[in-house]
């Protein structure tokens, strides 16, 4: 993870995890475990050195945000199950409103993960190596870095694990926040405007739990958590 310095750059986290999981029956994908953890847990952990972390989810989740530390918040988008942009704006918002609350400036980058890939940690320590390496580079030759996505060995883009510049970000949930604006927006549609680079991440680390038979592949079971 660290760069050449051994510097990590300065970010918060946004973790998704209020879908439907319609293709599970329903089961919250949070909830599942590997390994002896939920999956919620393993990407709070791949998010540990975050300055602050959303949590967009529902409620029945407060207790294992509040577990992350203080500066952990859960945020819901309104209406719920309004799509993941909805989400990531809900948890923006809310981050930029901390920071602003406790004197913070905000940090350079944000990373957004669904919290349904059992193997993200591998994922996240690359997308902060390539960034702690492409802010040194930019600022050597006084350019700006570009948001950072991750792709998979099949070259299949992930919106939902990727390090994005803050302010582009925020930048791409204002052209959108306006009374449905983003409500059922794609991800693709909301980072129209952002420029990115595309990082290639070690295989299966951005695998997601879609189905049962995903769950089975990857050894993703449910059960009841006993530390989240």
């Amino acid at each position: 993870m660290p760069d050449v310095n051994g510097e990590l750059p300065c970010f918060n986290a946004i973790i998704l995890a209020g879908g439907r999981s319609s293709r599970l029956d329903g089961t919250p994908k949070a909830l599942l475990q590997v390994s002896g953890r939920t999956l919620l847990g393993v990407a709070l952990d791949a998010a540990a050195a975050a300055s602050a972390v959303a949590v967009a989810g529902p409620e029945s989740l407060s207790a294992a945000v509040a577990g992350a530390g203080a500066d952990a918040l859960l945020v819901r988008e309104d209406p719920p199950f309004s799509g993941p942009a909805a989400a990531v704006a809900a948890a923006s918002t809310a981050l930029s409103a901390l920071d602003a609350r406790i004197g913070r400036p905000p940090p350079g980058w944000t990373l957004v993960l669904a919290c349904d890939m059992p193997f993200i940690g591998a994922a996240v320590g690359t997308l902060l190596a390539a960034a702690a390496a492409d802010s040194q580079g930019c600022a050597m030759e006084g350019e700006q870095p570009r948001s950072l996505m991750a792709v998979d060995e099949s070259g299949r883009a992930q919106p939902l694990a990727a390090l994005y510049l803050t302010a582009d970000l925020g930048a791409a949930v204002r052209q959108h926040d306006r009374p449905g604006g983003l409500e059922n927006l794609s991800m693709k549609r909301l980072l129209a405007r952002v420029q990115r680079r595309d990082v290639a991440v070690p295989a299966h680390s951005t695998a997601d739990i879609d189905t049962w038979e995903d769950a089975r592949r990857w050894s993703v079971e449910t059960g009841r958590p006993a530390d989240i």
